[in-house]
């Protein structure tokens, strides 16, 4: 133990003499850890939502019976099953609306409630009382309380004149949902004896008789499911971050194998004095690995801490972006569990010790003399070009077989992986094949010299490469995906927000006296009705909206495929328009037919036109006004566009506010609501983006510490060159060319990468994920600015070696050819 401690603290005094090398492998820990533990709080955050909206009061974690059309059903069905022995438990559920923003009305009977929904433990004897008994309680989430600035025990007002019972703050429930009783709900939703579904527990009685006997076809039984339809639709933006993350961390990796890469070539002669001491390779390596431990529990703690301040900080970004694409709401606080900081140690102990690996095993085997020797740790494997080539066709040919063969969200994020794992195992053997033939087309000495040192160089700097190469790539192709969604979006924005002034009422009643009042204003030329409903289609949510026939429609609308008399019919009622990713998951095609339950039955509507709906995270059906008003008639009317003079729209939102005192959420014009949707996409992307810089800063710090660990070892290569007569001055530009043109080639390669990798995003990924695709577009711009970026960044890391080397003092560039060699 004693011998341990002394080759430790012998170990230890290299840090104290090399405070920079400490430094790079702490940075290259710490960003490691910061990025991989923040995603994945970000994550843990998420989830536990989906998992607090999935299990509060029976979520999609509780088995149901639901009506076989999707809709409500008779509160004597519930009667029936009662005393047929099902122990079942009712519940309504249906959207209301406070200060103009929607929220989930659930009424719930708690005597009944199964044990899988009971997760409302504020519902003591003394407080169940208060529940039911009037005026009852609203239970709340805290966070939703504080969303809609109300206090504990208001009681707000609805679009119908009805209240709700006095609210009460609950941490289990989920944000967005309101929770009261039964009686109540049924009341407030205008709802008398109808159900919208049954609870079921787990534990069914073997005496009672088969559903079927009791309530015919009327209801189904659905089974609770692993995953919620939330966690299934924000799948692929939690892949997507963990992927940067993954990324990030891999990257940093890559700074530390090269931080002690370096410090294993400095401490050559103190590793052979250790070995000739007494100390056997076992106990040596053993050593090290403590070392590198302690090293890695430190630089672990204070990246968890940094890992907290990122996802605190990009918190109210992700929230925003599930909220804004799939309707996922997320609380603005980060609480966080004790496993994630045990996590995160241990992935910062196990990647350091990845990391260090091979240079571990090379100190277990290399004999005491052979340690003195200058390429013992830097030898040239070029064979090793040949085997990463052979393993890149590889993993393309594997990716290959995922985008032939797969059809999930997985699949596509395995074809995106593949592509840049095999891109970055090519690398090398790209470069090298590059340099030997700017070697072969070289003419003078010195310029063969210049190929065929880069040559040399390469298996040291291969892994930066590749870092660097990783991040340029994922950066084009985000960048591109992004910038093509942004233009499209755009466009789209501009055909779905063709009326200048959009209006929604806060009830019927006010909805028809602004119209009359309308009629008055010459300055609006159209009126455009519009109305929303709800069904379920193969037991998803789809939202019908119905719009009027104008011309304002037909001349706008995004339409992507769509027969010849699109229109006319649907004005008539019996035909719809269906958005991408509905007609994606029903796999249906023009002219076929698509029952929608409703209030009047079974309606048939035909598929005549396909169109956008970009951020959607439900399928949608387009059907004229009039037949969604038939087929709905309890449906609200409060909701209209405006034709209006432009100029003349300031001053009739003015006169409609102070007559009808209508929010900011109840009337808007085209312009806000178009800034405020281009501030949601703005939002929707900044984790990405700030993923993305953090990734390349990371690249290029992967860059400089390997250009450290080369330059310790190199002079043995530019002592000569030196010696001949060519200055300080002159090497130091050759090393910063041979490094600016290594660069250059792969951030050349990274072009085609990126593209590829955009391609990946837009027509495999985002298809799956979300049910859409994006156009594919390019900016040749943009790809030249990531170019001189790239180009920028390794300037930067190649300035310290490239300093050093010309203030190197002459005395220390003949030493080398006073040392054996």
């Amino acid at each position: 133990m004693r011998r341990a401690l002394w080759i430790l603290a012998v170990l230890l005094s290299h840090w104290r003499r090399h405070p920079m090398q400490l430094a790079t492998l702490a940075i290259g820990l710490i960003s490691a850890t910061a990025l991989w533990s923040g995603v994945q709080a970000l994550n843990a955050q998420a989830r536990t939502s989906y998992d607090r909206a999935a299990a509060a009061l029976g979520g999609n974690r509780t088995a149901t019976l639901v009506a076989r059309d999707g809709g409500s059903f008779s509160q004597q069905l519930y009667v029936d099953l009662r005393r047929a022995g099902w122990q079942v438990s009712p519940a309504v559920e249906g959207a209301i609306r406070i200060s103009g923003r929607s929220l989930r009305l659930l009424g719930v009977e708690p005597l009944s409630l199964p044990v899988e929904a009971r997760t409302a433990p504020a519902l003591g004897t003394g407080d169940l009382q208060g529940f039911i008994l009037p005026p009852g309680q609203t239970l709340i989430a805290p966070e939703t309380l504080r969303d809609f600035s109300l206090a504990e025990g208001a009681t707000p007002e609805l679009p119908n004149g009805q209240h709700l019972p006095p609210l009460k703050p609950q941490a289990e429930i989920a944000p967005g949902v309101l929770v009261v009783d039964i009686g109540i709900a049924q009341q407030l939703l205008d709802m008398p004896d109808r159900l919208s579904r049954l609870l079921l527990g787990s534990k069914p009685s073997d005496s009672r008789p088969p559903l079927r006997d009791i309530v015919d076809d009327k209801l189904q039984l659905d089974q609770p499911d692993a995953a919620t339809e939330l966690e299934r639709l924000t799948d692929s933006f939690h892949l997507n971050l963990t992927a940067f993350g993954l990324l990030s961390f891999l990257v940093g990796l890559f700074i530390v194998n090269s931080a002690i890469g370096l410090a294993f070539e400095q401490r050559r002669p103190m590793l052979r004095t250790l070995r000739a001491c007494g100390a056997s390779a076992r106990q040596l390596n053993a050593v090290m690995v403590i070392e590198l431990c302690l090293i890695a529990l430190l630089a672990g703690l204070i990246g968890l801490v940094c890992g907290y301040l990122i996802a605190a900080t990009l918190l109210p970004d992700v929230a925003a972006t599930l909220r804004g694409l799939y309707g996922a709401q997320i609380p603005g606080e980060l609480s966080l569990r004790p496993q994630w900081w045990l996590a995160g140690i241990a992935i910062s102990i196990l990647g350091t010790l990845a990391a260090a690996s091979t240079a571990l095993i090379k100190a277990a085997r290399l004999p005491v003399l052979v340690a003195a020797q200058p390429y013992a740790w830097q030898q040239a494997q070029y064979r090793w070009l040949l085997v990463q080539g052979v393993a890149a066709l590889a993993v393309f040919a594997a990716g290959f077989g995922f985008l032939w063969f797969g059809d999930s969200l997985l699949s596509g994020f395995a074809v995106l992986a593949a592509i840049l794992l095999g891109a970055a195992l090519g690398l090398p053997a790209i470069l090298g094949l590059v340099l030997a033939l700017g070697e072969k087309l070289a003419r003078g000495p010195l310029t063969n010299w210049f190929w065929a040192d880069s040559r040399l160089q390469l298996s040291g700097l291969s892994l930066a490469l590749m870092a660097l190469l990783l991040a340029l790539g994922v950066n084009v192709g985000v960048g591109t995906m992004v910038e093509s969604f942004s233009r499209t979006f755009q466009r789209w924005l501009d055909g779905r927000l063709a009326a200048e002034v959009y209006l929604n009422a806060a009830s019927d009643q006010q909805a028809t006296e602004i119209k009359a009042w309308l009629k008055g204003r010459p300055e609006v030329t159209s009126l455009l009705p519009g109305a929303r409903a709800e069904v379920k289609l193969q037991g998803q949510p789809v939202e019908l909206i119905g719009f009027a026939d104008d011309a304002t429609y037909r001349d706008h609308w995004p339409l992507l495929e769509h027969t010849k008399d699109v229109w006319d019919r649907v004005a008539r009622g019996d035909a719809a328009l269906v958005s991408e990713q509905l007609w994606r998951r029903l796999g249906v095609k023009l002219g076929d037919r698509i029952v929608v339950p409703s209030d009047r039955g079974p309606w048939p509507v035909e598929v005549v036109g396909i169109y956008a709906d970009y951020g959607n995270p439900r399928g949608q059906l387009g059907i004229a006004f009039g037949a969604l008003v038939t087929h709905f008639p309890d449906v609200a009317k409060t909701r209209f566009g405006l034709r209006v003079d432009p100029a003349r729209v300031p001053a009739l939102i003015a006169d409609l506010r102070n007559s009808f005192a209508l929010g900011e959420r109840s009337l808007a014009d085209q312009s806000t609501l178009k800034a405020i949707s281009k501030q949601i996409f703005s939002r929707t992307f900044a984790v990405t983006t700030a993923l993305n810089a953090f990734t390349l800063g990371i690249a290029g710090v992967a860059l400089l510490t390997s250009l450290l660990t080369l330059g310790a070892s190199r002079l043995p290569q530019l002592a000569p060159l030196w010696a001949i007569g060519i200055t300080r001055r002159r090497l130091a530009l050759i090393e910063l060319m041979k490094t600016l043109a290594m660069a250059a080639i792969t951030a050349l390669l990274a072009l085609p990468l990126g593209l590829l990798v955009a391609w990946c995003l837009i027509a495999v990924v985002n298809v799956k994920a979300f049910g859409w695709r994006l156009p594919f577009e390019m900016f040749p711009f943009e790809l030249a600015k990531l170019v001189g970026i790239a180009l920028l960044a390794t300037l930067l890391a190649a300035a310290l070696p490239i300093l050093k080397l010309m203030r190197m003092q002459p005395a220390r560039l003949v030493k080398v050819f006073a040392d054996e060699r």
